[in-house]
């Protein structure tokens, strides 16, 4: 049986931790920075996790 492929957009965007979670960064830290309040790019600094069934399908789209 052949190997399954790592999907190319995914392994750019999503991160699996130790612990088995999938880490991602926020979007909208690109441009249109001005209109944003200072505490909103704040929180878009810091990453998040994806849980539930949207992690089981980024993990079997990264092949792990």
């Amino acid at each position: 049986m052949p190997k399954q492929k790592t999907h190319s957009g995914c392994k750019k965007r999503f991160h699996l931790t130790a612990n088995g979670n999938v880490k991602f960064a926020r979007p909208g830290k690109g441009h249109f920075l001005t209109k944003k309040s200072q505490s909103n790019k704040r929180k878009l600094r810091k990453g998040s996790y994806i849980s539930g069934k949207n992690a089981q399908n980024i993990k079997s789209l990264l092949a792990k």
